[in-house]
């Protein structure tokens, strides 16, 4: 009897201990992956670093496709509208271009991280809250249709805007962008610690990690908030949620500029990090991408979507090395890019028939118990 109340008492603390000790690995693995990767290569980590961007982009526009339940196609404008407020701050193309200014900050404008970071979000939810405005009367495909069509008008403008007014350089894109500097550390040089080099591209992972964290924390607490509920009654049954009221037209503005915050972060991220952006980093072809990722991850669920950001964002470079000796074998007839799109399409096909609601998708609610062998749930 002393026994097993004794491990009673003991069996609450198991998974407590399990979760923590899930975490601490996923910690450690995460903090010394980059350096692994680092062994074998800067294009690995490049990779891991392009995955923790498209991480941000599929978290922000989770929030609008699988919290609040608007189907958003044109995601990557915000993308855009970070990316390009960062290179105009950074970048000497404003001081070329206007002399006016060139003469006002005769030593260039720096703008520190935790400034532009804040400024890249406000901007983009700017942009948000303009977009959700003239489209809260719409549901399903008008609402994809009208969201796709912001989208390529974002980039049509970043591409002609180099006339009669230069501001964006139009399709030639602007180049020399600074590297971001966090208290004084410049990510775009190697840092040497204890004879050992840390690259570029791993402090930018460290940076884009911590990011992140960050997001995740929030959607998390978003998810557990009142907001969060009311967006996904809306998402269920948007008449019902109006009958039980909540104001749909304000929960549908912040979704849209809540979700734009993550993609102008990213945007400011990604220019800082490639050093050039030019409109053709941000096509239809990228929206798409993201709105795959949460869809095959598991819409509204931060782990799967999380899966489906890194594998999508990863797959595709991973595959690089496959199509190469796959192209040698046939003789060069087969084309690598295309052998490489052709897989990653087989993919993400056996992946849907296999998990039709995603990788990793979020329980299901509302289902009653499977009754038991004597007829008892």
């Amino acid at each position: 009897m002393r026994l097993t109340d004794r491990a009673t008492r003991l069996l609450p603390a198991d998974p407590a201990r399990r979760r923590l000790a899930v975490f601490l690995g996923s910690a450690v693995l995460l903090l010394v992956l980059p350096l692994v990767a680092q062994g074998f290569g800067n294009a690995w980590v490049r990779i891991l670093d392009t995955a923790l961007l498209y991480v941000l982009l599929a978290l922000g526009l989770n929030i609008v496709v699988g919290y609040a339940g608007l189907l958003d196609l044109g995601y990557v404008a915000f993308y855009a509208v970070g990316a390009y407020m960062f290179a105009l701050l950074a970048s000497p193309h404003l001081f070329e271009t206007f002399p006016a200014i060139a003469a006002l900050l005769p030593h260039g404008l720096h703008t520190p991280v935790w400034l532009v970071l804040p400024l890249g979000a406000a901007l983009a939810a700017l942009a948000g809250v303009m977009l959700g405005a003239p489209v809260l009367r719409l549901r399903g495909d008008y609402l994809a249709i009208v969201t796709l069509g912001f989208g390529e008008i974002i980039r049509v403008f970043m591409n002609n805007l180099d006339a009669p007014l230069n501001l964006t350089n139009g399709p030639k894109g602007l180049s020399a962008i600074d590297p971001l500097r966090v208290f004084g550390l410049n990510l775009g040089r190697p840092l040497e610690v204890a004879g050992f080099t840390l690259a570029s591209v791993t402090l930018y992972y460290y940076l884009f990690l911590l990011m992140a964290v960050l997001s995740v924390i929030v959607c998390v607490r978003l998810e557990k908030s009142r907001i969060g509920r009311a967006w996904m009654a809306m998402r269920e049954d948007e008449i019902a949620a109006k009958a039980m009221g909540l104001n749909v037209r304000n929960l549908k503005l912040l979704a849209f500029g809540m979700g734009a915050t993550f993609g102008g972060v990213a945007g400011v991220l990604f220019a800082a990090f490639q050093g050039f952006v030019s409109p053709e980093s941000f096509s239809l072809h990228e929206s798409v991408l993201i709105v795959a990722m949460v869809v095959l991850g598991g819409l509204g669920h931060l782990p799967g979507v999380i899966v489906g950001a890194v594998l999508l964002a990863a797959l595709p470079e991973v595959l690089r090395y496959v199509a190469g000796p796959l192209q040698a074998l046939s003789g060069g007839r087969l084309d690598a890019a295309i052998l490489r799109q052709l897989m990653v399409a087989l993919a993400m096909i056996g992946i849907m028939l296999l998990r039709p609601r995603g990788l990793w998708p979020a329980p299901e609610h509302g289902k009653l118990p499977r009754p038991g062998p004597g007829g008892s749930p």
